[in-house]
C-alpha cells in the first residue's frame, strides 16, 4: 500500500474506528444508492415576485397537490383535496380562517392530522430514515417519526396511533402539529432547488426571495446578470450602484433600498428635487407600479433621471479606463450637440426627447458634478456598510456560480458566446482571451476576487467585471451586443433601441452546436441538456421553450409581471424527478390572501419532456457517483483493518 493511500486510510478511519462501523456505513450508502433519485425543482428569472417564487416552492409546482391525489385517488372529493393542499401551503392562514368557520374543532384537528400524516408517509417513503430525521422540526422530531415509520411490533396500530393524535389534540398542541406536518411535506416534495439567475430587479421583493433562500434546505444558483449588478453594487462599484437605483426606480420600487437593506436615497432625493425642481421629467416615468400619489410621482421621477445622468457619466468613466471591455461605443455623452439638443449615432443625426442637461459640462461631459459626487460617496458607503445586504451577497457566492454541471444537466442564465458561424466567441478578460467553459471560468475567478482579494488591483479588477458582466457585448449573462439605456430614455427613433441578440440564439435548433458546447463542459450522450432563462419564451405567439428536440430547455416564461403581456404566461417551472424531466408552464399567480381564502392555487401544465425507461435512482446520478467512492474507499479502509494494517479503536 502506497504511503499516501495509507495516510488517507487513516484519516478515515478517525470517523469509523471499527470493522461494525465501518461496515455499517458501507451497508447504509449502498442502501441510498437504490433509492429513487430526489426531485429537482429549476426555477429561473424570478424578478422580485416574491409572492408568486413563494407559492411555486410551496406547491412544488403542483408536485404537493399530486401527492394528495395519489395518497387519497376518489377517497376525497376535489373540495376537501383543495382544501388540504391549501393547509399545506399556507397551515397557519388557513386554519385561522377554519377557526372561524368549524363547528367543531377538534374533530377536524383529528381528521385533518390523519390525512397530514398519510400525506408525509408518502413523500418520506422515497428518503432513508436518517435523511427524514434531519428535515423534522426539532420540537415534534420523536413524534413525527413515530407517527410516520410503519411500526411491525405494534399489534392494534389503530389504537397506537389513535392515541398519539388524541394527546396532541388534549394539549393543545395540534395547530402547531399540523403547522410542521404541512412544512415537512413542503420540505420533502422538493430535495434541491436550482435558481437560474435573475432573483433580483423589476419586482417588488427579492429581498425577501433572499430571505426565503437563506433558510432553504438544498439550493444552488446560477448567477444572472441582474444578479451580479446588484452584487457589484455591494462590493462598492460605482457604475453597478447607479443601475440598480435607476431600474429601481424606474419599476417604482425605490423602497426595496430603502425598507428592504436601508438604503438612505435622502441625499440622492435632496439633489434630485434642487437640480431637476422645473423640470417635467417626462422621459423618466414609472413603469408600472405607481403608487398615484403625484408628489411622490413626481420626485421619483425626478429621482429617476438624476441617477440615470450619472449612470452615463460612471459608465463612460468606466469604458475608458478599461479598453479591454470594448465598450467605447457606449459612451454616448460627448456625441451630444447641447445646443441643438441633437446627439449623433453612427452617422446619423437624431433629436433628443429631453434636452435639459444641467448637470453636464459639454466640455467634460464626463465629469460627476460636486453634488453628484457627493450623492455617490454617500449611497457607496450605504452599500458596502449594508449588512443585509452582504448577507445575501455572501450567499450568492456560497450557493451560487456562473454555471453549474449537475446530474447530466448543463446550467447557465444566459448564454455561451458564439460567432456568426457557431464556433465559440473569444472575449477579453484583462490581458487574456477566452472562449466557452473558459470565458465562464476566467469571469468567475474575477467575481470572486471582488469580494475576497487581497491584492486591491485585484479586487477592483473584480468590481469592475461585474459591471461587463452586467451589459458587456461579450458577457455570457448579457448575450446582446448592447444595452440601450441612453437610446430608449432620449431619443424616438425604435432603430436606435434594437440590441442584438449574440447568435447563439439562432443556433439553440442546431444539434451540433448545442452538442459542442455540452462537450465543452463535459457532457456527452443522449440523457444531457442545457437548461437556462434569460431570454423570455413567448408562449402566447407559440414559442416553445423545448428546443432542439428536448436537449435544450429555455425556462423564462415570465415570472416578472413586466413581461407576462409579453409571453402569455406567468413563467415555467423544471421538475427533474425519478420518473423523468417534466415542465409547468404556470397562469398567473393572484394574491396570497386569494390562495388562501379562495383557494386558489396556481394552475399549472404539467408536459413531459423526457420520461425515464426505468425509475432513476440515486444511484444514476452524481450523488450516486459520490456514493460509489465513498463506498470504496470505506472497503479499502475494511479491508486494512482486516489485514491489521490499520487497528480498531475501541
Amino acid at each position: 500500500m502506497k504511503k499516501e493511500e495509507l495516510k488517507y486510510l487513516q484519516r478515515l478511519a478517525e470517523l469509523y474506528p471499527t470493522i461494525a462501523q465501518t461496515a455499517t456505513e458501507i451497508i447504509n450508502l449502498q442502501s441510498i444508492l437504490n433509492l429513487p433519485k430526489g426531485t429537482e425543482h429549476f426555477l429561473t428569472d424570478i424578478h422580485g415576485e416574491y409572492e408568486a417564487f413563494s407559492h411555486v416552492l410551496r406547491n412544488g409546482s403542483g408536485a404537493v397537490r399530486k401527492k394528495i391525489d395519489d395518497v387519497f385517488g376518489h377517497t376525497l372529493g376535489t373540495a376537501d383535496k383543495k382544501a388540504i393542499a391549501t393547509l399545506i401551503y399556507y397551515p397557519r392562514e388557513k386554519m385561522e380562517l377554519v377557526k372561524k368557520e368549524e363547528q367543531d374543532m377538534e374533530n377536524w384537528y383529528k381528521i385533518t392530522l390523519y390525512r397530514l400524516i398519510e400525506i408525509c408517509k408518502t413523500v418520506a417513503s422515497k428518503y432513508t430514515r436518517s435523511k427524514v430525521r434531519k428535515a423534522l422540526p426539532s420540537q415534534f422530531a420523536y413524534v413525527i417519526e413515530e407517527l410516520i415509520t410503519e411500526k411491525q411490533e405494534v399489534l392494534d396500530k389503530e389504537a397506537y396511533y389513535d392515541a398519539i393524535v388524541t394527546t396532541i389534540i388534549d394539549i393543545r398542541k395540534a395547530e402547531d402539529f399540523i403547522i410542521a406536518l404541512a412544512e415537512l411535506v413542503q420540505r420533502l416534495v422538493i430535495d434541491h432547488l436550482h435558481v437560474l439567475g435573475d432573483i433580483y430587479d423589476r419586482g417588488p421583493a427579492p429581498h425577501f426571495i433572499m430571505d426565503k433562500l437563506m433558510n432553504y434546505h438544498s439550493l444552488d444558483i446560477q448567477w444572472g446578470n441582474h444578479d451580479i449588478v446588484w452584487m457589484g453594487a455591494a462590493s462598492g462599484q460605482l457604475s453597478c450602484i447607479a443601475n440598480i437605483v435607476r431600474i429601481s426606480a424606474r419599476y417604482g420600487n425605490l423602497d426595496i433600498l430603502e425598507d428592504g437593506y436601508g438604503i438612505n436615497l435622502l441625499p440622492l432625493a435632496t439633489f434630485s428635487m434642487t437640480t431637476y425642481q422645473d423640470d417635467p421629467c417626462t422621459c423618466f416615468k414609472t413603469k408600472g407600479n405607481s403608487t398615484g400619489n403625484l408628489e411622490e410621482a413626481k420626485l421619483n421621477m425626478q429621482m429617476h433621471k438624476a441617477i440615470s445622468i450619472i449612470q452615463f457619466k460612471l459608465e463612460g468613466q468606466l469604458a475608458a479606463r478599461r479598453p479591454c471591455f470594448q465598450m467605447q461605443n457606449r459612451r454616448l455623452l460627448h456625441r451630444i450637440d447641447y445646443e441643438k439638443g441633437t446627439i449623433t449615432l453612427n452617422g446619423k443625426t437624431y433629436a433628443l426627447l429631453d434636452t435639459n442637461f444641467p448637470t453636464i459640462d459639454p466640455k467634460d461631459p464626463y465629469a460627476l458634478s460636486p453634488e453628484e459626487g457627493e450623492v455617490m460617496e454617500r449611497l457607496q458607503s450605504a452599500f458596502v456598510k449594508c449588512e443585509k445586504m452582504q448577507q445575501h451577497m455572501m450567499l450568492l457566492l456560497k450557493k451560487g456560480s456562473l454555471y453549474k454541471v449537475f446530474n447530466g444537466n448543463l446550467m447557465y442564465h444566459g448564454c455561451v458566446p458564439l460567432n456568426e458561424d457557431g464556433s465559440f466567441k473569444e472575449a477579453k478578460v484583462y490581458d487574456k482571451a477566452y472562449k466557452g467553459k473558459a470565458l465562464y471560468d476566467a469571469l468567475e475567478l474575477y467575481v470572486r476576487k471582488a469580494f475576497f482579494a487581497q491584492d486591491l488591483e485585484e479586487k477592483k479588477k473584480g468590481e469592475d467585471i461585474m459591471w461587463y458582466i452586467w451589459c458587456g457585448p461579450n458577457s455570457p449573462l448579457f448575450g446582446k451586443d448592447k444595452m440601450a439605456t441612453f437610446e430608449r430614455y432620449f431619443i424616438k427613433e425604435e432603430e436606435t433601441h434594437k440590441e442584438g441578440k449574440n447568435p447563439y440564439y439562432r443556433f439553440q435548433e442546431n444539434e451540433d452546436v448545442m452538442n459542442r458546447i455540452l462537450k465543452e463542459f463535459g457532457l456527452q450522450g443522449e440523457d444531457v441538456h442545457i437548461i437556462n432563462g434569460h431570454v423570455p419564451v413567448h408562449h402566447a405567439s407559440g414559442e416553445s421553450p423545448v428546443k432542439c428536440g428536448g436537449k435544450v430547455l429555455v425556462i423564462d416564461g415570465g415570472f416578472s409581471r413586466a413581461y407576462q403581456k409579453e409571453t402569455g404566461i406567468a413563467g415555467y417551472t423544471l421538475i427533474y424527478n425519478s420518473y423523468g424531466l417534466l415542465l409547468a408552464a404556470h397562469e398567473p399567480f393572484t394574491t396570497t390572501e386569494a390562495a388562501v381564502r379562495e383557494e386558489a392555487d396556481i394552475i399549472s401544465n404539467r408536459v413531459a419532456v423526457k420520461l425515464a425507461v426505468r425509475r432513476q435512482l440515486v444511484g444514476d446520478t452524481d450523488t450516486g457517483n459520490e456514493l460509489r467512492e465513498r463506498i470504496e474507499e470505506l472497503t479499502r479502509l475494511l479491508q486494512a483493518y482486516r489485514d491489521g494494517i490499520i487497528i480498531e479503536q475501541f
